[in-house]
């Protein structure tokens, strides 16, 4: 009876009274090829190879016996490398160290026993894998597809998840997780938190639209340049012990603290100096240029210093100051004026000026009439263009205090200069009036 070979290793089983006085030798071959069944054994691609076989010899070394079998060789694809027979039962550990011949590499090896399942190994990557030795419908296998490591473990340096969508659990049940998405990155699942060095300090996905930033103290962010793309809002205070650069930045119900006291923005956007004496400064690096003062008695806005000077300008050179209300101005010194003083002539053809209106009048009668100033303030003054078209007869109404003679020098035809003063805001003969002489 002839010697057979049908173990999974290979190695020679001799028949029953056969091999007399040669068992020794054959006995030696087999301890050596089960000694090779665990070590190491490199084997050659055929450049370019689409496919190749590893067939373990029998009884004979072969490196594709080893428990860690080396691939190389050149490839310009990727190769399907089958290992016979297709009936053994092996574990090996497989090393992808084949090259690029191409361009457009580096390639996997595929491995296969049979018609069964196939294990896929990266350039670079090595596997544990298993051979079933089911025959035609052999599977290769991954060893370490579900291996559970009870205990600490320590790499030494890389760790690859080579799947598209590999997950990460932690906890014996399995409640947190990192997914990879192909392209994207890392999801941590749920609303749970990536947290240092206690609780209280996290990272988390509150929601699915918002994303919260939580610290005990202090956030710090420590960049050139900081973006904001979209809309920040602040529930509480912003503060900065430096200044703060602004650009399109809305505030909106909240409080700015400065070093002392506050600036607050109310919902209406104004900006509002909270405590009486609270100064408001505009300055450039080196002065102090004006100052608003926040009082509960005065509002009060000056230079800084006597040299300075508050300036209302346009851009294009023209001062222009509006005041919507009555305005009561002191000055308490000298008034200086580079330039000229103008104001608004209001005509009012039927000789009823309203002094509220303008301080200067143009009247061109038309028929007998009542000279009557109204609305007057006190110590207003101004001028008034008349122009009788004819005799006419003018007359003063209570409130004027005006020389008889120049009411009858006004009515007959010319024009004059009438000049006005009004002592008082109401009353008889409270408004000065005095004419000149016939201009024309």
């Amino acid at each position: 009876m002839a010697s057979a070979y049908t173990n999974d290793l290979r190695v020679e089983e001799i028949a029953d009274g056969e091999q007399s006085g040669t068992w020794g030798a054959t006995t030696n071959t087999n301890l050596e090829l089960i000694a090779e069944a665990f070590g190491f054994g490199t084997e050659a691609i055929t450049a370019n190879a689409n496919t190749h076989a590893s067939t373990v010899a029998d009884g004979a070394a072969d490196a594709a016996r080893n428990m860690f079998i080396q691939y190389t060789g050149a490839l310009d694809s990727d190769c399907t490398i089958t290992i016979g027979p297709n009936t053994i039962s092996r574990v090996h550990f497989i090393q992808n160290s084949t090259t690029d011949s191409g361009s457009s590499g580096p390639y996997n090896i595929i491995i296969t026993q049979g018609s069964g399942a196939n294990i896929t190994i990266a350039n670079g990557a090595t596997k544990a894998i298993y051979l079933n030795g089911a025959g035609g419908g052999a599977a290769v296998v991954d060893a370490f597809s579900n291996v559970n490591l009870g205990g600490t473990t320590t790499i030494g340096d890389n760790l690859t998840l080579n799947s598209d969508s590999a997950v990460v659990s932690f906890g014996a049940d399995a409640d947190t997780t990192l997914t990879h998405t192909d392209g994207s990155g890392l999801t941590l699942n749920g609303t749970n938190k990536i947290m240092f060095n206690d609780a209280s300090q996290f990272i988390q996905g509150a929601s699915a639209t918002v994303l919260d930033i939580a610290a005990t103290d202090t956030i710090e962010l420590t960049a050139t340049n900081i973006a904001v793309v979209g809309t920040m809002g602040a529930t509480g205070k912003i503060t900065a012990d430096a200044g703060i650069d602004i650009d399109n930045f809305n505030i909106d119900g909240t409080t700015i603290a400065l070093s002392t006291g506050d600036l607050t923005v109310d919902v209406a956007g104004d900006i509002i100096l909270n405590a009486d004496g609270d100064d408001f400064l505009f300055q450039n690096a080196a002065v102090n240029l004006l100052t608003i003062t926040n009082s509960s008695s005065d509002a009060v806005i000056k230079p800084a210093t006597d040299a300075k000077d508050i300036i209302f300008q346009q851009f294009d050179g023209t001062a222009v100051m509006t005041v919507e209300d009555d305005i009561s101005l002191t000055i308490n010194n000298d008034v200086s004026v580079v330039g000229r003083s103008t104001g608004t002539i209001t005509t009012e053809n039927d000789g009823n000026l309203d002094l509220a209106v303008s301080n200067n009048f143009k009247v061109t009668t038309s028929g007998d009439l009542t000279l009557t100033l109204t609305n007057p303030a006190i110590g207003q003054s101004g001028n008034i263009l008349f122009i009788n078209d004819s005799n006419r007869t003018i007359s003063a109404h209570a409130s004027l205090l005006i020389n008889a003679d120049v009411l009858s020098a006004i009515s007959a035809s010319g024009s004059y200069h009438l000049t006005y003063y009004a002592t008082a805001t109401s009353g008889n003969n409270t408004i000065l009036v005095s004419a000149s002489a016939i201009l024309t």
